[in-house]
């Protein structure tokens, strides 16, 4: 049971601005607003929002005017004491209209049209897992009830990630699928989002997202299953440099777990490795974990907490752990279940998955 996304809900709008369709116009209202206060376009620049442009709201309404070479996203923020709005849309060349609060919506041009409509399915799909999410705070639900309500919301999940990855593959050669791709791939396998990448028009192509993705795309069919494993060291708790080879080839089968202790999946996930590892350690397996934490002691605080006893290795580099990269992880936990003569034979096993092929293999 998790909540994918958090997207913000959708109001209606009730004005119209004009250009000369060379340049953009941005108008729009913030609400509980007053004149004289400052609107802002910002645009992400490595974890930070930097201003671009400022506007100053006078009777009631703010508005932007340029030119832009190409479709950009970018967001228009607004903060004063307690009222703090943000929304994302994209700068185009057009009329784009804004009703910035807290239920903001932006549209206008084709590219927020189709991003709008895209929000606004993703919006009541939130909605509705909201409120199961609050209907599980009744105490004299039955465990079937609440058995079922965790079904539910699994399933809103589902329908998410079908949202997502259709819109992505409707919108591909256009803007909006490109920046969702390099938003949410992390819900698409790497073989569905090789084609899609081919399918991406030349002059989005420089995106550096994208970029990275492609490496990713091509580490992941490095590693893919049927691939032989590839090799990596780190230090384990000791201190003392190990090999993932160190480990391959003395068991049947080596289970490679990339988990952190910062990760509430992965401590949600571990008693199931810890049943795992008592039950088959004996018959053929071995687990390696390997840690994307940064911080030392609470990498080895999770290690004693969490009752794991098989060996472990970590760089404390984060998400730019060397084993994560090579093995073109996007998200833990994540395994890779490697036989005894170093081909990969299964990847992204958890839970009841897990526990069905090591009883396959091992009993």
């Amino acid at each position: 049971m998790k909540k994918l996304f958090n997207i913000l809900v959708i109001s209606t709008l009730g004005f119209a601005a004009c250009s000369d369709g060379n340049s953009y116009k941005v108008i729009g209202t913030v609400e509980g607003a007053a004149d004289g206060d400052t609107v802002y376009i910002q645009e992400v620049v490595g974890r930070d929002l930097l201003k671009t442009d400022t506007a100053i709201i006078i009777s009631g309404k703010f508005s932007f005017n340029g030119k832009q070479d190409s479709t950009v996203n970018r967001y228009i923020t607004y903060a004063k004491g307690n009222n703090q709005y943000i929304t994302d849309f994209f700068l185009e060349n057009g009329n784009i209209n804004v009703n910035l609060g807290p239920d903001s919506k932006v549209a206008g041009t084709p590219t927020n049209n189709t991003y709008q409509s895209f929000k606004d399915k993703m919006n009541t799909l939130q909605e509705e897992q909201n409120g199961i999410y609050e209907s599980l705070q009744d105490t004299t639900l039955t465990v079937e009830q609440r058995d079922a309500k965790i079904a539910d919301i699994d399933a809103k999940d589902a329908e998410m990630t079908d949202v997502i990855s259709g819109t992505i593959k409707e919108n591909i050669t256009n803007p909006v699928g490109v920046h969702l791709l390099s938003q949410f791939n992390y819900i698409m396998d790497y073989e569905d989002i090789e084609p899609l990448l081919g399918q991406i028009p030349e002059q989005y192509q420089s995106n550096e997202r994208l970029a990275r993705l492609k490496e990713q795309v091509e580490k992941a069919k490095s590693t893919a299953i049927g691939q032989k494993f590839v090799n990596f060291s780190m230090e384990n708790p000791e201190g003392k440099t190990v090999q993932l080879s160190d480990f391959i080839g003395k068991s049947k089968y080596t289970l490679v777990d990339f988990w952190a202790s910062w990760c509430g999946p992965c401590r949600r996930e571990m008693p199931n490795l810890v049943s795992a590892y008592k039950e088959y350690k004996d018959k053929g397996l071995q687990i390696v974990g390997v840690s994307l934490d940064r911080d030392e002691t609470s990498w080895k605080d999770a290690l004693k907490t969490l009752n794991m006893t098989w060996p472990q290795m970590s760089d404390l580099k984060f998400w730019n752990s060397e084993g994560a990269q090579l093995y073109a992880v996007r998200s833990i936990p994540y395994t890779v279940l490697i036989a005894q003569d170093g081909t990969i034979v299964a990847k992204g096993l958890h839970g009841k998955e897990l526990q069905e092929k090591l009883a396959e293999l091992l009993n």
